[in-house]
């Protein structure tokens, strides 16, 4: 069946079309459990967001155009790259102002908007849905089934599904919440290029630093 996925995909976006801005059918937001990233990657880059002052729970890996099957990326644009204060200004919910740049370069450019635009939609779409608090108050390394995270985002948020979200996994680790989102940041049905359901029972989740 995956490999049908693979095709039709191809066939409806084929590898030498190019992406062009603006032209895609809705929004990925990925949300990252930040102390779980530090212990994956973080820790060993010396990164910034893992420093135990930050105090991160959930940050937003990124806002991300998406076709039906598939999403584009790298987009040609004439809108200028953010500037440095405008990636800094990302850093509160986004970790880093680095992981901000990349967010544009690779999908940001694809929205058709400018860079000043897309931020300010990405923050929109963060602060509107709610991170279950829940996760806030762990004191220690837990395992834990990936649906019971995925229950949790439906229980803060009126109006989200179990098919409008996606849990994650890397390494053993819960990695991140994929909710998806109309054009106007309405919760919508993901696509089956979207859906990564986690199946484990006893995904690790570290607690905040």
């Amino acid at each position: 069946m995956r490999r049908l996925f693979a095709v039709l995909a191809l066939l409806t976006h084929p590898a030498w079309a190019q992406d062009q801005p603006g032209d895609f059918d809705y929004y990925v937001l990925s949300l990252s459990w930040s102390a779980n990233w530090c212990a994956l990657e973080g820790d060993a880059r010396q990164s910034p967001q893992c420093d135990p002052a930050e105090n991160f729970d959930w940050v937003m890996h990124g806002l991300w155009p998406q076709y039906e099957q598939g999403y584009p990326a790298h987009c040609p644009t004439e809108n200028r790259p953010p500037s440095r204060a405008e990636t800094a200004q990302m850093a509160d919910i986004m970790g880093t102002s680095g992981l901000a740049w990349h967010a544009w370069r690779k999908h940001g450019a694809c929205s058709g908007l400018a860079s000043d635009a897309y931020f300010d939609l990405a923050r929109d779409a963060f602060d509107r849905v709610v991170r279950p608090p829940v996760f806030r108050g762990i004191h220690r390394d837990i395992t834990l089934p990936a649906t019971v995270v995925e229950a949790a985002f439906i229980r803060a948020n009126p109006g989200l599904v179990a098919d409008q979200i996606t849990i994650t996994c890397a390494s053993g680790y819960i990695q991140e919440a994929r909710i998806c989102l109309t054009r106007d940041l309405q919760f919508r049905t993901c696509s089956d290029s979207v859906i990564r359901d986690c199946t484990m029972t006893d995904a690790r989740l570290s607690p905040m630093r």
